[in-house]
Order: C-alpha cells, then sequence, then structure tokens
C-alpha cells in the first residue's frame, strides 16, 4: 500500500515590487536631454514581466512499493476527478490529490495475476485495468466494482485509451482491439493488426477521430476511427515508440518519442503525413506529455540520465531539468488542472512537480484543483 513520504514543502520567495505609479504619471519635462522618446522612456520604466520559475525539486513525494520498471508497461494515469491510478504488483490504488486518502480498488493476486496498465475514462468514473493474462478489467470507481471483463487479448496488455464509451487496448500479442464498454464485445470488436511487436502505446487524438499507436517493432501508426488498416505509418524511429502525444494547440501535429537506441522526440504533420521537427534529446524517451495552457510538452527519460525536461514548441529549447529519480522515469501523468505532474520510476517513488503555467483565467482566481495548496 501506498504510504506517504515526508517531503518539505517548497519555499516561495517574496519578488520585491517597485511602485512605478508616480513617476509613471509624472510629465516628461519638455527640456529632457534624453534621446529617446517619451513612449520610450515609459515603457522602459514599467515592471517587467516577473519570468515563470519551474521548481527544481518535487512538491510532494509518495511511496510506491513494486511499481514495476518495465519500459512497456502503463501503470500511471490521473482522472479528470483528481484522482490518481497506480498499479502496483496485483493491485490498483487510488490516491485523491483532495484529501490524500488511499484506497485499494482491486487485487488481480486471487486470480493469479498481476496489473499492467490502467487508464481512466473521459468522466473519470470508471477505470480499465489491463493485466499480465492479457484480460481488460472495467471498474465502477465509486460502487468498487468490476462491471466487466474483456477477453481477446492472448498475450499482458500494457497500453489502454479511452475514446467515450470505446475503450482500445494494445496487448503483446501485436494487436489493438477496440470494444464499446456498453455493449457486449461480439458485436462491437474491432482488431487493428499491423505491429510486428508489442503495443506500448495508444493515445487518442483531441477531436477523438484519430488512434496513434507504438510499438515494440520501432513503428508509429495513425488509425481513422473507421479504419481496420493505418492511414498513415512512421518508421523513423530506430527502436521502441512508447511515448505519444497529441498537440492539444495545434491541429494534426503529433509527438513520439524513441527508446535508448533511438533518444529521439519527432513531431509529425498528420494533416499531410510529413515529418516535422526533431531533437536527440540524449536518452530514452518514455514519455510525452503537452501542457494544456501553452505550446510546452514535458518528457521523462530513461538510460542514462533518468531527467524530466519541459520544451517550448515549436522552438524546442529547454525550458527546464528535473532530476531526483534514480530510475528510469517510465511512468508520466498530468493533473485535471493541467499545472501539476506526476512521475513514477523504478525507483518506487512517485514525485509531484509544478512545471506548466495557469491557464489564463486562472491567473487572478485560485483553481480549486491547484495542488499545492490543496494536498500538502
Amino acid at each position: 500500500m501506498m504510504k506517504k513520504r515526508l517531503a518539505s514543502p517548497i519555499e516561495r520567495s517574496s519578488f520585491l515590487k517597485f511602485n512605478m505609479r508616480s513617476n509613471l504619471t509624472e510629465p516628461l519635462s519638455p527640456y529632457s536631454v534624453s534621446p529617446l522618446s517619451a513612449s520610450s522612456q515609459k515603457l522602459l520604466r514599467s515592471p517587467r514581466k516577473p519570468v515563470r520559475k519551474i521548481p527544481k525539486v518535487p512538491y510532494k513525494v509518495l511511496d510506491a512499493p513494486e511499481l514495476q520498471d518495465d519500459f512497456y508497461l502503463n501503470l500511471v494515469d490521473w482522472s479528470s476527478q483528481n484522482m490518481l491510478s497506480v498499479g502496483l504488483g496485483s493491485c490498483v490504488y487510488l490516491w485523491s490529490a483532495s484529501t490524500s486518502q488511499v484506497t485499494r480498488l482491486c487485487d488481480l493476486s486471487t486470480e493469479s495475476d498481476s496489473v499492467t496498465s490502467v487508464g481512466w475514462s473521459e468522466k473519470g468514473h470508471w477505470m480499465a485495468v489491463g493485466t499480465h493474462k492479457g484480460s481488460v478489467q472495467i471498474w465502477d470507481v465509486q460502487a468498487t466494482k468490476c462491471v466487466r471483463v474483456l477477453e481477446g487479448h492472448t498475450a499482458r496488455v500494457g497500453a489502454l485509451a479511452w475514446n467515450g464509451d470505446m475503450l482500445s487496448s494494445g496487448s503483446r500479442d501485436r494487436s489493438i482491439l477496440q470494444r464499446d464498454t456498453r455493449i457486449s464485445p461480439q458485436f462491437t470488436e474491432r482488431r487493428l493488426a499491423a505491429h510486428r511487436q508489442e503495443v506500448c502505446g495508444l493515445k487518442w487524438s483531441p477531436d477523438n477521430q484519430y488512434l496513434a499507436s507504438g510499438g515494440n517493432d520501432n513503428k508509429l501508426f495513425v488509425w481513422s476511427l473507421h479504419s481496420l488498416q493505418p492511414v498513415q505509418t512512421y518508421t523513423e524511429h530506430i527502436a521502441a515508440v512508447k511515448a505519444i502525444a497529441w498537440s492539444p494547440h495545434h491541429h494534426g501535429i503529433l509527438a513520439s518519442g524513441g527508446g535508448t537506441a533511438d533518444r529521439y522526440i519527432r513531431f509529425w504533420n498528420t494533416l499531410t503525413g510529413q515529418p516535422m521537427q526533431s531533437v536527440d534529446t540524449g536518452s530514452q524517451v518514455c514519455n510525452l506529455a503537452w501542457s494544456k495552457h501553452a505550446s510546452e510538452l514535458v518528457s521523462t527519460h530513461g538510460y542514462s540520465q533518468n531527467q524530466i525536461l519541459v520544451w517550448k514548441y515549436p522552438s524546442l529549447s529547454v525550458v527546464a531539468k528535473l532530476t531526483g529519480h534514480s530510475y528510469r522515469v517510465l511512468y508520466l501523468a498530468v493533473s485535471p488542472d493541467g499545472e501539476s505532474i506526476v512521475t513514477g520510476a523504478g525507483d518506487e517513488t512517485l514525485r509531484f512537480w509544478n512545471v506548466f503555467s495557469k491557464a489564463q483565467n486562472q491567473k487572478e482566481s485560485r483553481s480549486i484543483l491547484n495542488l499545492t495548496t490543496s494536498i500538502r
């Protein structure tokens, strides 16, 4: 069971603010010897826009015993209801970011099985649990009840992606199954078979029309909602593709990251099928996620630096580099308010970081999901 590890809260330094009102309201002398115009002098006297500083240390650390050090699994997810789910061994635990309460959702040890992936539905009421034996369990979280078990895979299910009531699952058996969780799978199942090795990454586009899939065959495929064959195939990566993220700001832009032998983050224009920018990160790319409020994204890494990088897009300049995990940073999820992330690693810790800026309309009013004030 997850235990809270004591972590000292980040001390926020108070910024010295200058009152420029009196200077700005004074009329400029007509005998000024300055070569600058009155408007230029006024601009120079105005306060500078404060530079956003990203804390270098996590604001919270939780113990996560039995969190597996397996690149191909997806064991952490954060719901729209501000609930974190973590797969630890044969169990799934839920941690409320609002109350810090921990509950155990399920235990598969009675079935001699273990958890290999977790995924929240969009509304945060349903939890999908992929297992080592190849089944997918659908849980009603409020009732703490398994309402459906989806069979069909013949090996572990390491990737899950919801699209409304439809759930996509990717497996070591190389297939992707798409099923409507409301009715019997025999009427709705669609099998997507193009990968030649384990499927380890699945993400639906923001408009829910396209599914991106990555695999241990180094391939990145894009599928349409109604196609049984990929509509686009990208083969530039030379290692497994687990890290996949669609931009919420640039329609059709898809980012992907390659494993240890590749190390690149690549960007694709899926509207034209053309590759765009790429950057060598220097280490295995394990996860990618975009900011909800700004044109930035975060990447987490494994061999050999185990770092977390925040990037500006499209310049691909590094905004921040965060370290602290002693193993590969294999797991990543973004808070529902879009300001914080949680990372998980084989060092059996979950670390919470403030990395993204606030939404424009949140600058004056405090968000009810502001984790730095609600869970510390």
